[in-house]
């Protein structure tokens, strides 16, 4: 599969303590969302109000559930590379506890599908006993690979690819690169002022005027230099660098996606083209 061996590859250039940092973060979130989906299969009321939750939603809700869902996972795999991806979560992209049950569930569900689709076949009413049952086998055979970094990540980069794919069909042309967006707030203000030193700095690409010397600039992640008065306006409208087009991370779940995705794959074809060389 290309794309989770751009992915691997990506992670392969993680310093040994931030990849064991990494593992270790997977590791503690997936027994909640195992230990979550667990629960909704064991009681027929848990399980009962999630698949009618799920059933409530449009097609499109359905679409941003598993877009939060990978958003969040996106966030996790990408937070140690440089220049870092991270913010905290706004509100818009938080995924609720109702909403992430309902998305284990759709993800279950599409992944029992491809398996074992004869499942599915079978009045609704007895569904819970044999996802319960395909569940058990799934984590058992799982359990088995043992806990290191492939034994962790690889499942979990698995997963994140088929959300990937989830979302880039259903959305269509919402997960699109190149469409505009603000940057997050939250980004914006955690820019830094630094100052010009000596005589001045250069020129402004906005204004075309020359940064005086003494005066506090904004220093975007890329390192290019704004007056203030010119680069809030800027970032209000689009989430990317004037001069090179980096992205500041954004409140859009669809773009943010397109966002972290791009940087790994960015990496990840990098750490190949060097292994070929």
């Amino acid at each position: 599969m290309e794309e989770e061996t751009i992915i691997t590859a990506a992670l392969s250039t993680l310093a040994s303590p931030q990849l064991t940092d990494l593992t270790s973060s997977i590791l503690s979130l997936t027994p909640h969302h195992h230990g979550r989906l667990s629960s909704l299969l064991c009681s027929p009321s848990l399980f009962s109000l999630a698949l009618h939750h799920l059933h409530s939603l449009s097609l499109a809700h359905k679409t941003l559930l598993i877009a939060k869902y990978l958003l969040s996972s996106l966030h996790h795999l990408t937070r140690h590379f440089h220049p870092p991806t991270l913010i905290p979560p706004h509100p818009a992209t938080t995924i609720k506890h109702r909403d992430l049950d309902a998305a284990l569930l759709l993800i279950f569900l599409c992944d029992v599908h491809q398996e074992s689709p004869e499942i599915l076949k079978t009045p609704r009413t007895g569904w819970r006993e044999g996802l319960r049952k395909h569940y058990s086998k799934t984590v058992l055979r799982r359990s088995s690979v043992g806990v290191h970094y492939g034994g962790v990540l690889l499942p979990y980069v698995e997963m994140v690819i088929r959300c990937w794919r989830f979302v880039g069909v259903m959305a269509g042309c919402a997960v699109k690169e190149g469409r505009e967006v603000a940057a997050a707030p939250a980004a914006v203000v955690a820019l830094p002022a630094v100052e010009v030193r000596g005589g001045g700095g250069g020129e402004c690409v906005i204004c075309r005027e020359k940064m005086s010397g003494g005066r506090d600039v904004c220093e975007l992640p890329c390192e290019h230099l704004f007056h203030w008065m010119c680069i809030l306006p800027w970032l209000k409208k689009t989430n990317t660098c004037p001069c090179c087009r980096f992205q500041l991370p954004t409140e859009d779940v669809f773009c943010e996606i397109e966002r972290l995705w791009s940087a790994l794959i960015k990496i990840g074809d990098g750490a190949l083209s060097g292994e070929r060389t």
